[in-house]
């Protein structure tokens, strides 16, 4: 009698255990308001497939749309970001990415513009229209352009890679955060690194050294992802 007890007192509890370990591994995946949260692994994977993608797309030579497999990239990294700062509980990881990308986005736009505004009204002076195709092989007036009035056209291309280049610094600021907070909740001390070494190549995008710092920051973003160790399982409450 006694023996059949013990083993339903232990099936009992072993019964109880399991459920509570499921009812903490399906929970342990939502947020708050029960929402489903995106899991360490998935967003470890996440961000090394889209960081790798970021460095693939920003080689030249591969081909001109790239550019649509850097953008999936980053779109990739920031999901997984937003995962991290969900599990977390570190909103700064994603933000500061955000923001970063918005900076990089409201420069780059801010100086097309310039320099568009700057090329028509240069086009403009030169008896070139757009909508006149044949304007374009007589230009009437390019024998006739002077310094005084080119500069206007050089001081806007200028301001416009100044701008571009202040924004940029900004943006890579702002990621370096982000990345700073990943190193300190994952562990992974690669993180602080690949954001220094965005940060310095984008002070030195002046030069060509610096678009080549941030290209091997990206290679380096991708490992640190694939670096972090999955988390231990959670003990069952007691």
């Amino acid at each position: 009698m006694n023996v059949n007890f013990e083993e339903n007192k232990n099936a009992a509890s072993y019964e109880s255990n399991t459920k509570q370990q499921s009812f903490y591994s399906q929970n342990s995946q939502k947020g708050s308001g029960g929402k489903r949260r995106v899991t360490t692994e998935t967003s470890k994977t996440l961000g090394g497939i889209g960081a790798l993608l970021m460095f693939i797309g920003a080689i030249p030579i591969v081909g001109a749309y790239m550019w649509i497999i850097a953008f999936v990239g980053l779109v990739l990294v920031l999901v997984a970001l937003k995962g991290f700062a969900d599990n977390y509980n570190q909103a700064g990881i994603f933000n500061n990415a955000l923001y970063g990308v918005i900076a990089a986005i409201v420069g780059g736009v801010i100086a097309i513009y310039l320099m568009a505004t700057a090329a028509l009204d240069l086009l403009s002076k030169l008896g070139i229209s757009i909508e006149d195709m044949s304007s374009w092989t007589t230009m009437p007036q390019l024998q006739n352009l002077t310094m005084e009035e080119l500069s206007p056209f050089l001081l806007t291309v200028l301001a416009s890679v100044v701008v571009l280049f202040v924004f940029f610094v900004v943006m890579a600021l702002l990621v370096r955060k982000s990345l700073k907070l990943m190193a300190e909740k994952t562990g992974v001390k690669l993180f602080g690194t690949t954001g220094l070494i965005l940060l310095v190549g984008a002070i030195l995008t002046i030069v060509a050294v610096g678009l080549l710092l941030v290209w091997i920051a990206l290679l380096l973003l991708a490992i640190a992802f694939f670096s972090i160790k999955p988390a231990p399982p959670p003990e069952p409450p007691k």
